[in-house]
């Protein structure tokens, strides 16, 4: 058990772990939007915050190996429209036994329910990434974990948080090369980073030049304390007050149009926990955390209702939730019995045989799980 790192010598230990080597078989799986065409807005491009549909296509070979990698988003003006989510076949064998695998919902629910999962990382883009490097490093004290540049392509990628990915949440962050501002959208909320006491982490997050956009102070309606910080791309983050988590990266928080049938989608759909429910009528939310372990030691999706907001913008700076499961085909059939939306059939992908598939909540929010087993192999 351990809190989020804060020390004030912490500079040089940033600097020895800045820009570790990458070795080859350590490209990992970088599964934004996997398979569909990059995010073009149509030609109305005064109103990007209307769209949700996000880029990374296709898998380019990388020396004698391969990688998914995400294709650049390129605000061009000459597009007419978002093109279809393109989905890939899925291996015959494999998806007809999963098609067969369930006699009922109820059995679906159970593997769903059984199924070892959690949270691996969650994918969002940047303006710069080395700015943004910086500040998550000495302002928010994560550690960088890897960094790839693919000029061919024109696009960077980061991995940043508390620990190694293999058991810890963290974040992927997306440079495409000539575009330094996105539309984050009224529907992301924020990011949750646990530390032990929120004032000393928000006055050292002040020193060092970060926006605080909320003082520390208990939560509206509850006990907890809490702050506000904001990323130098427009991205907030939550600081919460809880001495000695495992997980200090412990929180993505979505805004969505009917609670109850968001819950019921990552219950029975994505085999989600509902860990608990909290009504405020004086601030007029409602907020419900779910996941795949006690929020006090693992990393939670935190839904929040607004009354009387049905639909919310989503922009084109936040992407998706990646999780880890054992089996991406019978996974895919689940959100199927219980109404999902599947846009990346199950299967592998070509060149590097890790195997995905994505979908999207009633409120079009994405996600793409990950077989466990090929994860494990692409961080070796």
């Amino acid at each position: 058990m351990r809190a989020l790192p804060m020390a004030a010598g912490r500079a040089a230990a940033v600097a020895a772990c800045a820009s570790p080597a990458v070795p080859r078989r350590s490209l990992l799986l970088s599964t934004a939007a996997a398979g569909e065409p990059p995010y073009r807005p149509p030609a109305d491009s005064s109103s990007p915050s209307k769209f949700s549909r996000f880029d990374r296509s296709a898998v380019r070979l990388l020396g004698w190996t391969a990688a998914l990698q995400p294709e650049p988003v390129r605000l061009s003006r000459g597009a007419s429209a978002a093109p279809k989510l393109r989905a890939s076949p899925p291996d015959a064998a494999q998806a007809a036994t999963a098609a067969a695998a369930f006699g009922s919902k109820e059995e679906a629910f159970a593997w769903a329910k059984s199924d070892n999962r959690r949270l691996l990382h969650v994918v969002y883009r940047v303006g710069d990434i080395d700015r943004t490097i910086k500040f998550y490093t000495e302002c928010l004290g994560m550690k960088l974990l890897r960094k790839r540049d693919i000029p061919e392509e024109k696009y960077t990628n980061a991995f940043l948080g508390y620990g190694a990915e293999d058991n810890h949440f963290v974040v992927e962050l997306t440079y495409n090369y000539g575009v330094d501002k996105y539309d984050i959208g009224a529907g992301f909320g924020h990011f949750g980073i646990a530390v032990d006491e929120v004032a000393k982490t928000v006055e050292l997050i002040r020193a060092k030049g970060g926006k605080v956009t909320r003082e520390p102070g208990p939560v509206k309606g509850g006990k907890t304390v809490i702050a506000f910080v904001e990323d130098p791309d427009g991205y907030k983050f939550e600081i919460l007050e809880r001495p000695g988590t495992p997980e200090p990266l412990c929180q993505v928080m979505l805004r969505v149009g009917d609670l109850d049938r968001a819950i019921s989608f990552y219950e029975k759909a994505c085999g989600m926990e509902l860990l608990r429910k909290r009504d405020n009528p004086e601030y007029k939310y409602t907020v419900a955390m779910m996941g795949y372990g006690p929020e006090d030691k693992n990393a939670v999706l935190e839904l929040t209702y607004n009354y009387g907001v049905t639909e919310y913008d989503k922009g084109n700076a936040y992407a998706q939730i990646a999780i880890g499961t054992d089996d991406v085909y019978k996974t895919a059939e689940v959100v199927k019995l219980f109404g999902g939306q599947v846009v990346r059939e199950p299967g592998p992908l070509p060149g590097i045989n890790t195997k995905i598939t994505s979908i999207l909540d009633p409120d079009g929010w994405k996600s793409v799980f990950v077989d466990n087993i090929d994860f494990a192999k692409e961080l070796e």
